[in-house]
C-alpha cells in the first residue's frame, strides 16, 4: 500500500527538476499525476511538450499513473484547463502543487519592467490563479484537498540580483498564509516549501557546484508529506529544505519596547532605543 493509493495529484511546472522528482515519488506512493509543464526555457520564451511526456512516460514506465497537461498557469482559462484536465482523466483532484517558475535575473537598476511582470506573472499570478482553481474543485467534491506552494529563500531574506524573483516569491509566502487561514472550514490545507536545490535554474550559482547533496530528490518528500494525510490539520507552514537539512521559516515578532508616558515616539528616540526595540525574544 503506498500513502497516496487512490489520491489525485496535479504537480504545475513538473517537466524537470524539483517538479519531476515530486512527481516520481508521489506516482511511487501510488497517486496517479498529471504532469503540467509548457516547457519553456529558464527565462519563459519558447514551448515544447517534450519535458512533461517525457516525465509521463517515466511514471507509466515503473508501473504508474499520469497525464500530460501543457497549458499556462499564467490565465484563469489555463489554470481552469488543467483543473479538467485533472477532472477528465481520473475524476477528482486530491493534492495541487504549485511549482512552476522562470528565472529573469537582474540587479534592480538593470531590472527592465517586462521581465519583471514575466516572473510575477508566472510565479505569484499563476500561484493565486491555480490555488483558486483547485480550491474550487476541492469544495465541490467537498472532501477536503492539499495544497503546496513554492516559495524560495530570496523570498525569506532577499537576494541579490532578485528582486523580481525576491517580490514574487515573498508574495506566495503571503498567499499560502492567508489561503491558509481562509480554507480551513473546507478542510483544505495549503502548506509551502522553500526548497534549495540544484536545477536547470540554479545549476549556474557557485553554491551548487560540486555539491552532490543539495537535489531535487531531497525535497520532493517535503511536498509528499505536505500533500499526504500525514500533514494532517497542519496549515500556513513553509517548510524548507537543503540537502539533508529540513526547517521552517517564520515572520517573529520582537520583543520591542514601550514608551514610558505612552506619547508617540520621536525619530531621536527611536535611535536612541534601537537596540531594544528590534531585540528578538528569548
Amino acid at each position: 500500500m503506498g500513502l497516496m493509493d487512490g489520491k489525485v495529484v496535479v504537480i504545475t511546472g513538473a517537466g524537470g527538476g524539483i517538479g519531476r522528482a515530486e512527481a516520481l515519488l508521489f506516482a511511487q506512493e501510488g497517486a496517479r499525476v498529471v504532469v503540467n509543464d509548457l516547457g519553456v526555457d529558464r527565462d519563459g520564451t519558447g514551448r515544447s511538450a517534450s519535458p512533461a511526456d517525457r516525465v509521463v512516460e517515466e511514471i507509466r514506465g515503473l508501473g504508474g499513473e499520469a497525464v500530460a497537461n501543457h497549458d499556462s498557469v499564467t490565465t484563469a482559462e489555463g489554470a481552469q484547463a488543467i483543473v479538467a484536465a485533472a477532472v477528465e482523466a481520473f475524476g477528482r483532484i486530491d493534492t495541487w502543487i504549485n511549482n512552476a517558475g522562470i528565472l529573469r535575473d537582474r540587479t534592480l537598476l538593470k531590472l527592465a519592467e517586462a521581465d519583471w511582470d514575466a516572473v510575477l506573472e508566472v510565479h505569484l499570478k499563476g500561484t493565486f490563479l491555480c490555488t483558486q482553481a483547485a480550491a474550487r474543485q476541492m469544495i465541490r467534491q467537498g472532501e477536503g484537498g492539499r495544497i503546496v506552494n513554492t516559495t524560495s529563500i530570496s523570498g525569506m531574506l532577499g537576494n541579490f540580483g532578485q528582486a523580481n524573483y525576491a517580490a514574487a516569491k515573498a508574495g506566495i509566502y503571503g498567499l499560502t498564509r492567508t489561503a491558509g487561514i481562509e480554507l480551513q472550514k473546507h478542510r483544505i490545507t495549503v502548506n509551502a516549501l522553500a526548497p534549495i536545490a540544484r536545477t536547470r535554474m540554479t545549476e549556474d550559482l557557485p553554491m551548487f557546484h560540486n555539491n552532490s547533496s543539495l537535489t531535487p530528490e531531497h525535497v520532493a518528500p517535503a511536498a509528499l508529506f505536505l500533500g499526504s494525510p500525514l500533514c494532517g490539520e497542519r496549515t500556513g507552514y513553509v517548510l524548507a529544505v537543503a540537502g539533508a537539512r529540513m526547517y521552517a521559516y517564520k515572520v517573529v515578532e520582537t520583543e520591542g519596547k514601550f514608551k514610558d508616558n505612552n506619547q508617540p515616539w520621536t525619530a531621536q528616540e527611536i535611535a536612541d532605543h534601537w537596540e531594544s526595540i528590534v531585540r528578538v525574544r528569548g
